[in-house]
């Protein structure tokens, strides 16, 4: 089974100032040794990142950027994308085409946005998923805590596997390459 990690929109403007997501230094720390263990492993490192038009996620501006800190590799790939699902309009299935990559293990930001599309849209292509259920964050949101958004769509993804994919939500030290 050919397995790739999709490390989501983890850039400066969702790491730091007004946005930044919950426990996001434990959050880039535990994705580190996830991706640290897959390029040892042999497994392609995905670094997805959101841009839009104009604010602090426009193209090449300093908010866009990926987080300080977060570990990166030469030969990573790198998809920019528009729209909360990291297949829309993307060139990440050609990257990960279907028939040579059958898991996608996945972490990032912001969980009830972008990590959501993608492991739903993931689901129906029909890669099995692995969400590392402690490599994601957001932020509050009303009378919601990003803990309890976070708790919640784990829950809720656990509950998604159907007949054509699989989901399997488990935490980082839980993954094996």
């Amino acid at each position: 089974m050919t397995t790739a990690l999709l490390i989501i929109d983890v850039q400066q403007a969702l790491c730091s100032g007004e946005y930044k997501c919950f426990e996001i230094e434990r959050v880039i720390k535990t994705i580190n040794d996830l991706s640290t263990r897959a390029r040892n492993a042999g497994v392609p490192v995905v670094l997805i990142q959101h841009e839009e038009a104009e604010g602090l996620l426009t193209y090449d501006a300093a908010g866009w950027q990926l987080a300080e800190g977060l570990q990166t590799a030469p030969k990573d790939l790198r998809v920019r994308k528009t729209a909360g699902d990291s297949f829309y309009q993307t060139n990440l299935q050609k990257h990960l085409p279907k028939e040579d990559f059958e898991r996608l293990v996945i972490c990032g930001l912001q969980t009830d946005y972008c990590v959501n599309a993608t492991v739903r849209q993931a689901l129906k292509l029909g890669y099995d998923v692995v969400l590392a259920n402690d490599a994601h964050s957001t932020v509050d949101i009303g009378n919601l805590t990003a803990d309890d958004i976070i708790a919640e769509h784990n829950k809720d993804w656990a509950r998604l596997t159907g007949s054509v994919a699989r989901i399997d939500v488990v935490p980082t030290k839980g993954i094996h390459f």
